[in-house]
């Protein structure tokens, strides 16, 4: 997303290309799109680049949002009804330059068209050969179940990191009963979590962090102590701040699969550095018990955002 879209002005095509075959070439299999990242210049994007490594690497987008001509409208209108999935699934493996779809996200639920349609109408690419798997991100229990009977649900994208513990109630054990996996998107809080952000920070207004509750420089002061916390534990394990986010993550269970986002070559290489630190039980009891006592302020979205999670 950040290469198109949201986290400043888009990036260097060529350059993110590179980026993405470089990636490729270090072991990194799995690539998270969506329709509505740039709009649909992000899909263009990972379909050139991953053109030359066809049936090695994984591609999951997204549908849902109508793509809207700024930022106001682009978060505000949601489309799942039957016929926009299966439009918009065409147009996405043309720009994805793929026969089929290796997971389609339904990217935010729509209170307007029942669940049961939607899976409906992805078990009908399925059947097609268009997509191969269906999954949802930031929805809540109930939707995960009446989707999942329709048509098996493979994995739940949801914001879960160390300063956003909520899936860990409800929504983790209905993934482990039902079977789902689980893939944590801003594992590093987009970009906290790497203690490169303080209260001194500013955001550019092509920065979506700009309009957070949770970046403002009260918030980010507030949060420092969990950076403090990152920052004692890596300074053990010979690691980055973010590299113990990451691995903190993976930890959870062994059906969780982050996707930390990038645009540059030694970030790309620190996030994979991530997957060798390893954090024993004594570890992460340490760092609950630690984390338990650090309030997170701010809220993750503005109050319109924030409604269209855990429905």
């Amino acid at each position: 997303m950040g290469m198109s879209w949201s986290y400043g002005p888009p990036k260097d095509t060529q350059e993110m290309i590179s980026l993405i075959r470089s990636a490729v070439e270090r072991g990194v299999t799995f690539f998270d799109t969506a329709e509505v990242y740039g709009p649909l210049t992000n899909e263009e994007l990972l379909g050139e680049a991953l053109a030359p490594f066809r049936g090695q690497v994984v591609i999951a987008t997204k549908f849902g949002w109508v793509p809207g001509p700024n930022d106001g409208n682009r978060w505000s209108v949601l489309n799942s009804r039957p016929d926009r999935i299966k439009q918009v699934a065409e147009a996405s493996l043309k720009r994805l330059k793929v026969e089929t779809i290796d997971l389609l996200y339904q990217h935010r639920v729509d209170p307007n068209v029942p669940i049961e349609d939607v899976a409906g109408a992805v078990k009908d690419l399925i059947q097609e050969g268009k997509v191969k798997h269906f999954g949802l991100s930031e929805a809540g229990v109930q939707t995960i179940r009446r989707a999942h009977a329709v048509q098996s649900v493979t994995a739940l994208q949801s914001e879960y990191s160390l300063w956003t513990r909520t899936p860990e109630k409800e929504v983790i054990p209905t993934l482990e009963e039902l079977g789902i996996g689980f893939v944590p998107y801003s594992p590093l809080g987009k970009g906290f979590l790497t203690g490169k952000i303080d209260e001194s920070t500013t955001f550019d207004s092509s920065d979506f962090r700009s309009t957070l509750p949770r970046f403002t420089p009260e918030a980010l002061k507030a949060n420092q102590a969990l950076i403090n916390l990152l920052g004692s534990i890596a300074e053990q394990k010979q690691a980055s701040p973010a590299q113990i986010a990451i691995a903190w993550l993976l930890a959870q269970k062994p059906w969780i699969v982050t996707i930390p986002g990038t645009t540059k070559l030694h970030r790309l290489d620190e996030n994979i550095g991530a997957v060798s630190v390893e954090l024993t039980p004594d570890d992460l009891r340490d760092i609950d018990d630690a984390a338990s006592k650090i309030a997170v302020q701010g809220a993750r979205y503005p109050e319109k955002l924030e409604q269209m999670t855990g429905r």
